[in-house]
């Protein structure tokens, strides 16, 4: 069958919506929404147990394993037609062969009365429309329920509603910090929208990557790109990698602590058993010595000669503090916590290119100063030069200004004696 339209893929479920040359609704699925798609890494391998349970996945990270009891030929990415409770779903085909095991070990997974739900067929064109109807209906549900909850005064949020492929069922799923008795509140939802209602309540993990955003690192939230399944973080995973334990800093935008506190928990951990345990301070001849300071990944521990400062700081390799304690064990004390053979190197760091350093601002701030001070030079020097030539051209100007000016003054000190020497002859005599 050759498609010729698709509309925009629809985020939640990961798959375009379009029309046949038939005119008849199809759909296939898009590629682009991280979290609901898989890296098929063994897909060049062969199965080595077939098998005929599959992973059919729903909107956003809903997922549960279906069994093919009509044998159907069924490939990732098949959109099919799966039984509900009650009526039928429609999901789309996510994981087969191996991986279906493995993926069924590590959720631990176990079918209800030993049976698996089935697979009914793939998706007919009278399923892919009444699949769209169905979503069209999500966004105002949800509006509408969240407003019957408020006028309720039930201390919940409604962060989002899926329906079935058949339009006989929608989940609720709310988001509350206590226990909710919300039974009344069913019962105005299936009079509302004349179908059967389930309540699912989700975390503030899962709430925020249904909502999606960026994370202080710079990159998409992982819950909303790839983590599916969300494990407990401790604030003991921040001690264990010498992190300071500021709430600011440890919470994610979920007010939790982040997801991301874990994945370097492992290697810290295995890192840590190494490092001996100091209950007392390393005995030397030129004093005492205290741990403040370890490095675990690079396997080096800080010492400092006073309990209460940080002064004469002293940073040996793990090798020689375990030295030191077999000395100090015997009652002896060594005389340098350095040892003799010990020299220490410091190592100046590298950088690929210039814009890797991080002084390369210190060096252009320099330089610029380097050349306002020589262009404050060139304006002196230019300051200067025309001064000259202001003093040179005035003193080549005719002489006729300055004879007036020599004859004006002649002629002021001239007047000047006069007045004087009447103010002398008008003196009155003494007798």
């Amino acid at each position: 069958m050759d498609y010729t339209k698709y509309d925009k893929p629809e985020v939640g479920r990961g798959v375009a919506f379009g029309v046949n040359e038939a005119g008849e609704p199809c759909a296939k699925e898009a590629r682009g929404c991280f979290r609901l798609h898989e890296e098929p890494w063994l897909e060049e391998y062969p199965d080595n147990f077939p098998t005929d349970i599959f992973e059919v996945r729903f909107k956003n990270t809903r997922r549960s394993f279906y069994q093919n009891v009509n044998n159907l030929q069924l490939q990732v990415g098949d959109i099919v037609a799966v039984e509900a409770s009650p009526g039928h779903d429609i999901g789309i085909i996510s994981l087969t062969g191996d991986m279906v095991a493995k993926q069924m070990r590590r959720l631990g997974f176990n079918p209800q009365n030993g049976e698996f739900k089935k697979i009914y067929r793939k998706a007919r064109p009278y399923d892919i429309e009444k699949w769209q109807e169905a979503i069209a209906l999500e966004h105002e549900t949800m509006i509408r329920s969240r407003q019957i909850a408020a006028d309720m005064g039930l201390d919940m949020k409604i962060g989002d509603v899926e329906y079935q492929g058949d339009k006989i069922k929608a989940i609720f799923y709310y988001i509350a910090d206590g226990r909710v008795d919300f039974r009344e509140l069913i019962k105005v939802f299936a009079e509302q929208f004349h179908i059967r209602i389930e309540m699912k309540q989700i975390g503030a993990r899962q709430e925020a990557g249904r909502i999606g955003g960026i994370g202080a690192c710079g990159r998409e939230l992982c819950c909303a790109s790839w983590v599916s399944s969300f494990t407990s973080v401790t604030t003991g995973a921040a001690r264990v990698q010498d992190l300071s334990l500021n709430p600011l800093k440890l919470a994610g935008q979920c007010s939790k602590l982040k997801c991301c506190l874990m994945y370097e928990y492992d290697v810290y951990a295995d890192a840590r058993r190494s490092m001996p345990r100091l209950r007392e301070p390393l005995q030397a001849i030129d004093g005492e010595y205290f741990l403040v300071k370890s490095d675990i990944l690079a396997h080096t521990m800080t010492f400092s000669s006073s309990k209460e400062s940080m002064s004469n700081l002293v940073t040996i390799p793990v090798s020689r503090v375990r030295e030191i304690l077999a000395v100090n064990r015997n009652g002896e004390k060594v005389e340098s916590l350095l040892g003799e053979d010990f020299e220490p190197q410091v190592e100046e760091p590298t950088y690929r290119t210039e814009e890797d350093s991080i002084t390369r601002f210190d060096k252009t701030k320099k330089r610029k100063k380097r050349k306002n001070r020589h262009n404050s030079d060139e304006r002196r020097e230019a300051k200067d030069e025309s001064k000259a030539s202001q003093n040179g051209s005035q003193s080549v100007q005719p002489t006729q200004q300055g004879d007036q000016e020599s004859q004006s003054g002649q002629q002021s000190n001239h007047h000047r004696n006069n007045r004087a020497h009447k103010r002398h002859h008008n003196k009155p005599k003494q007798e």
